[in-house]
């Protein structure tokens, strides 16, 4: 059986997973992401590599970080996830320029009592306040042990082809159209950017469209306003890719932030 729980609080989402035969599609989010791995060991793919998260193994996704994952094996998984708008991530430790976690998987006693604590305090509904506080908290942790400025930016062209696809979430992906643009065939863009991102440009495109509808369902607390807003066919069409990536539909995600 596979268990999906979802809260936010003070800009953080938290989310509870526990899964047997779930698997999540190749996708990237735009925030950072730090988890726990409770039980179970967590397969996945990252940046063209296997990363596996024994249990208390602290998992680190950089923004836009291409990777899938699903349990080891048939005894299934538990782990906690918080994301972490860039932005509010960056007014914390008052950085200007994006940053990157270094290590995709650490085992730090203290890191992961700090991602428990935020983790718990927002699934359990406690004040904002609180969970402002243990994000602070959490961030001064992460800075100290596992960050680097050292940052190097999207290939200019890939920021531009990114830039194409995200002003034109609401209709179907044209390819024809945005290679033109960047005056390269369509073969030449599809391994281009799939070898700079590690995910395909049509998925990509996909996973904005869905990233879109998640901030208008956690913004308006309506679903069809995000069916129609990013061009899909019809709910049915955004629950199928919606689960595809967070494990649940988006009424069902619509349904546990109400909560």
């Amino acid at each position: 059986m596979n268990k999906f729980i979802y809260k936010k609080s003070a800009g953080v989402t938290a989310l509870s997973a526990s899964i047997t035969d779930f698997t999540y599609k190749n996708h990237a989010h735009k925030e950072y992401a730090v988890g726990v791995t409770l039980r179970g060991v967590q397969h996945y793919n990252l940046d063209g590599s296997l990363q596996l998260s024994y249990q208390n193994g602290v998992m680190l996704f950089n923004p836009e970080q291409a990777h899938d994952g699903r349990a080891h094996d048939d005894t299934g998984l538990d782990y906690v996830i918080l994301y972490i708008d860039p932005d509010l991530f960056l007014e914390i430790i008052e950085e200007r320029d994006v940053v990157r976690f270094q290590t995709p998987v650490v085992y730090d006693y203290s890191l992961r009592q700090k991602i428990l604590n935020l983790s718990h305090a927002i699934l359990s509904d406690k004040d904002e306040a609180l969970c402002n506080e243990l994000l602070v908290t959490l961030i001064d942790n992460l800075i100290q042990t596992n960050i680097s400025t050292d940052y190097k930016k999207d290939h200019a062209l890939i920021r531009k082809a990114k830039d194409i696809l995200h002003t034109n979430l609401d209709n179907v992906l044209k390819l024809d159209e945005i290679c033109k643009e960047l005056d390269l065939s369509k073969f030449q863009f599809i391994r281009f950017f799939k070898t700079h991102t590690g995910i395909s440009p049509y998925q990509y495109f996909l996973n904005c469209k869905i990233e879109q509808a998640k901030q208008l369902i956690e913004r308006n607390c309506d679903i069809y306003t995000a069916v129609a807003a990013c061009g899909f066919v019809d709910l049915t069409h955004l629950n199928k890719h919606f689960k595809s990536i967070y494990g649940t539909t988006a009424f069902e995600y619509m349904t546990h932030l109400k909560k």
